[in-house]
């Protein structure tokens, strides 16, 4: 698990470096494609169910949203709306949601 958030702040880091004045849609594309993907892939097999991990992805998604300048001082609930971004807990439950819906009609 603490692999796939390591690689998840390394994308962070090259999107900081390749877009320096990234504007909201182009955030929300590039995380949506390049970091969430790689924290929430197979998510229903591995859900993190310990705080501490919760805690470290919930960190992650907090660090990239800070990477637009413009939303750097709003609070983290703040920027998510902003950017339209629902939380990581919001969309695990989803997830789960959607793996039951195809337990029980599959």
């Amino acid at each position: 698990m603490q692999n796939k958030i390591n690689k998840a702040y390394s994308i962070i880091g090259i999107i900081k470096r390749n877009f320096i004045n990234m504007d909201m849609p182009t955030f929300a594309l590039l995380h949506k494609s390049l970091v969430r993907t790689r924290i929430e892939y197979v998510v229903s097999v591995w859900c993190p169910y310990k705080k501490e991990t919760m805690k470290r992805l919930k960190k992650n998604q907090k660090r990239a949203t800070k990477l637009i300048i413009s939303l750097k001082k709003l609070s983290y609930k703040e920027r998510l709306l902003k950017l339209k971004l629902p939380t990581l807990k919001y969309r695990r439950m989803g997830g789960d949601m959607i793996e039951v819906f195809k337990v029980l009609h599959n």
